[in-house]
């Protein structure tokens, strides 16, 4: 195109003032705004000019894209205000999907965050003195309700912003320039590349590895102590296992080794349960309790995993060690807000009065097949077509989240199948649908697990399914 040319088709462009001050734009400012429309405005005579440079439109690409240009000024504008974070359906089967968000939290929950946030709160104040107060108040309290059963050891609690951060702290805290004693078959690597060796490192404390990968004996641990030995580690592996020609040896005898030499024994549960999970059928996962009645000193573990509620790392133990990690100046830089206390004292609550059914993941934990095919019979029933095959099969859920990994779920699932389409490009419909509904593909087929879809979403995924 000649460059003569391109001057005329720039010269047809208005000026952003020009559309600013367009009758069709006028809604849109009043509701949204003057910056974002200009901005918008912006942004489409720039996507103009530049197809003018590179020849891709001529007079009448031009005059048809400024036809249109308000209804696209407004389209911009609109999709750049929405929420990038946004609801979706798990329909998975993994109740603790990372990705995803892990634990939904409780509606009690949410309605006390809306409570603490939306005005003052007794965050930080004694209303009965008057005087600065803790923070730390408002969970402890509900965290010896719930783990401090173990007679004359006192315990207490601390919460930071994730498990990481409750480890860095604890190690920097307990073993600042001195060692820690823990398993080569312990050294794991949780989400996100992070490595159990490199959280240590930064804690300043000095990584002493025992044992083998497969095979570590508490006989190891006894010749590794010596007068730079600070802390024994152990670190529970939750998401992963070992079979086959292994030893480790039970928490008790570390418990038993680490009071004979007067050496604090952390436990890194990185899950952590509240909850007894052999009720949903989960045997070999240790919970909180289990930990310190079996004798640990500190046990670190997540919020938003098998307790149920908002991301947070928690270090539980005894009084001492606790008042020394809160001392840590690494605490304030770590310490979580109000929104998390708000979260993690309302689900506190429902465990301290047995209302399980309260907190959603324990909720999808104890749902039976029996229970999940009722409700997967009826959006099969609802969802079919001539071309759409949606039929109920057996299969399997997971907890997730790190937890438990060899543990399943006897579960109801929909198989899905259309004339024409790929199991991928099922799944990429179901993702582009409102809201989106996220399956898993396995042996060419879409598979969708009811038991992580809150029931009130199962219209949702019939109107997904019937769009197909």
């Amino acid at each position: 195109m000649p460059t003569s040319s391109k001057a005329a088709l720039y010269r047809k462009l208005p000026s952003v003032d020009e559309l600013l001050h367009s009758p069709d734009l006028t809604a849109v400012i009043s509701s949204e705004g003057q910056a974002p429309v200009a901005d918008a405005a912006r942004a489409m005579l720039a996507r103009m000019r530049a197809e003018i440079a590179s020849a891709r439109l001529d007079a009448a690409a031009v005059d048809l894209a400024l036809s249109g240009i308000s209804g696209a000024i407004e389209r911009q504008v609109r999709q750049s205000l929405t929420y990038s974070l946004r609801p979706l359906i798990n329909a998975t089967g993994v109740i603790l999907h990372t990705n995803l968000g892990r634990a939904p939290i409780a509606g009690s929950a949410l309605e006390h965050i809306r409570n603490a946030a939306s005005g003052y709160s007794n965050l930080e104040f004694d209303v009965d003195t008057a005087d600065r107060g803790k923070r730390d108040v408002h969970v402890d309290r509900l965290f010896r309700k719930l783990l401090d059963d173990r007679g004359t050891v006192a315990i207490s609690t601390i919460v930071v912003n994730n498990n990481a951060a409750a480890v860095l702290l604890a190690l920097n805290t307990l073993a600042e320039d001195g060692e820690v004693i823990v398993s080569r078959g312990e050294l794991v690597e949780i989400g996100g590349s992070f490595r159990i060796p490199d959280v240590m490192s930064k804690s300043n404390a000095t990584l002493r590895e025992v044992g083998s990968t497969n095979r570590t004996r508490v006989a190891d641990y006894e010749r590794a102590i010596n007068e730079k030995t600070q802390l024994l580690l152990r670190v529970h592996r939750s998401n992963f296992q070992i079979t086959g020609f292994t030893e480790q040896p039970a928490i008790e005898e570390l418990a038993a080794l680490a009071r004979a030499r007067n050496i604090p024994l952390m436990e890194d549960l990185g899950s952590g349960a509240l909850f007894d999970l052999r009720t949903i059928g989960v045997s070999g996962e240790p919970g909180v309790l289990d930990s310190l009645q079996a004798g640990a000193d500190i046990v670190s573990y997540s919020g938003d995993k098998l307790l149920g509620g908002p991301q947070a790392g928690i270090l539980s133990g005894r009084t001492d060690l606790i008042a020394r990690m809160r001392a840590n100046s690494l605490f304030r830089a770590l310490r979580v807000d109000k929104l998390t206390y708000a979260a993690l004292e309302a689900t506190l609550l429902a465990y301290v009065k047995h209302d399980h059914d309260a907190i959603p993941a324990l909720r999808m934990m104890h749902l039976s097949k029996a229970e999940i095919a009722p409700r997967t019979e009826a959006v099969a029933a609802k969802s079919g077509s001539p071309e759409l095959t949606v039929e109920m099969i057996d299969g399997e859920s997971v907890i997730g989240g790190g937890a438990a990994p060899s543990a399943v779920l006897p579960t109801k699932l929909l198989a899905v199948t259309r004339d024409g389409l790929s199991a991928d490009e099922i799944s990429a419909r179901l993702r582009a649908s409102e809201p989106p509904v996220i399956a898993r593909v396995e042996e060419g087929r879409v598979l969708l697990d009811l038991r992580t879809v809150f029931p009130e979403q199962d219209e949702n995924v019939i109107a997904a399914l019937r769009a197909l």
